[in-house]
């Protein structure tokens, strides 16, 4: 929409960035806005909204394989970051949403999948990651979502779990004292 378009111009000269919350189905809009604003952050929440629900529980390598593909796309322009996290939100399809909540032994493996995918395209430089709560509470607690992101990240170096859990998110929100 050309509102948008020139609603979206100002964010950059005014030192904004741009949280976009959407679906792997919306990606492709995101890399159009991340192409004709290449000075713009952009911010990919949730990983990218991969979906396992509903008619994407089917042919579920099929839709993860779209997801990582356009998320390829957009990892290939420096003014994307991607939140890794979010993935304890029902839409994922992990099947976690229970009485028994577990614990971060049974949800890292699971998990895994989806953030190092977006550490491999994006690398830690690009990547931070997240707690969704009060949405991921629906999964797992808030001290489960932490310690299954350090199961996931423990064979990083410190510079790369710095990255992740901290210096990433400082460097794009500006945030000088941490």
């Amino acid at each position: 929409d050309p509102a948008f378009h020139k609603g979206f111009a100002h964010l950059a000269p005014l030192g904004l960035s741009f949280e976009s919350w959407l679906y792997f189905t919306q990606l492709d809009e995101l890399l159009g806005l991340a192409v004709a604003f290449p000075k713009t952050v952009i911010v990919v929440n949730h990983l990218g909204g991969p979906i396992g629900v509903g008619p994407y529980a089917e042919n579920r390598t099929e839709h993860l394989a779209v997801w990582k593909d356009r998320m390829r796309a957009l990892s290939r322009h420096p003014n994307v970051f991607v939140k890794a996290g979010g993935l304890g939100m029902p839409h994922f399809g992990l099947g976690f949403e229970r009485s028994q909540k577990p614990k971060s032994e049974q949800l890292a493996p699971v998990w895994r999948p989806y953030i190092e995918t977006c550490i491999e395209l994006f690398g830690v430089e690009r990547c931070m990651f997240e707690s969704n709560f009060p949405p991921d509470g629906k999964t797992c607690d808030y001290g489960v979502l932490w310690n299954t992101l350090k199961r996931i990240s423990a064979d990083y170096s410190e510079d790369e779990k710095d990255a992740l859990f901290r210096k990433t998110a400082a460097s794009v929100y500006r945030l000088t004292d941490l």
